[in-house]
């Protein structure tokens, strides 16, 4: 049975994704945070395909000690530097029902440093 929380959480990520939508040419940057790591996705809803992924499971991430924010913000500027290398600089950010700040906020300033537009 999930938590009020996470039930809470569904309902902003059903309001927010009924005005976020992403195309080939600008894909949906969907953010997934869990207690230990961090995941983004680049998404075409066109198509149904996940088009670039990028997460704090890298190696050379997870065996820096680091905090968990200074992770984020390297998984974010790995999902950016390969998003520009395959010709893609705007996308359109799904926060995925989490606040913006934390965690969230610097994957996204990683991936803007990583020269993503949003």
């Amino acid at each position: 049975m999930p938590t009020k929380k996470v039930l809470s959480r569904q309902k902003v990520k059903r309001r927010v994704r009924k005005n976020v939508f992403g195309t080939p040419e600008k894909p949906r940057l969907s953010v997934f945070r869990s207690n230990r790591q961090i995941y983004g996705q680049l998404i075409d809803d066109v198509n149904g395909r996940t088009l670039l992924s990028a997460s704090s499971k890298v190696e050379e991430i997870e065996k820096a000690n680091m905090p968990k924010s200074d992770q984020a913000k390297k998984a974010g500027s790995l999902l950016g530097e390969k998003a520009v290398a395959n010709g893609i600089s705007e996308v359109v950010f799904d926060r995925n029902g989490y606040l913006y700040h934390g965690r969230v906020k610097s994957f996204a300033e990683g991936a803007r440093e990583a020269g993503l537009k949003f």
